[in-house]
């Protein structure tokens, strides 16, 4: 059994992403490329953001401090301190629109057409 505080870790990530030349910081607090499960604390100063990607199986952005729009398509959502995101399969982006911190989870799928 671990323990993790999420919301000191969120504070830590946005300091380190409010000193990175990039404006992002990341540190994944479970799982990883060997697993199907992994959830990362991720921050991002405003105005940073993910470029257009594709995921890698089920995911959603659970938003721990500030704002962040992600976008997929022509449809965006908007999310504050609070609210879960449910990422949509297909390319998609994130943007902070203010100094952010998230929970992201993903869950990847696996089988022939997935690595």
């Amino acid at each position: 059994m671990q323990k993790i505080s999420i919301d000191a870790l969120a504070r830590q990530q946005v300091a380190a992403a409010l000193a990175a030349g990039s404006g992002r910081a990341a540190d994944t607090v479970y799982g990883g490329h060997e697993k199907v499960l992994r959830q990362t604390v991720m921050a991002f100063r405003a105005g940073t953001q993910l470029s257009e990607h594709q995921n890698p199986g089920e995911a959603t952005v659970f938003v721990l401090k500030g704002c962040v729009r992600l976008r997929s398509g022509t449809e965006s959502w908007q999310g504050k301190a609070g609210d879960l995101l449910i990422v949509p399969d297909g390319l998609h982006s994130l943007e902070a629109e203010e100094d952010s911190a998230i929970l992201m989870t993903v869950a990847k799928l696996t089988g022939p057409d997935r690595a």
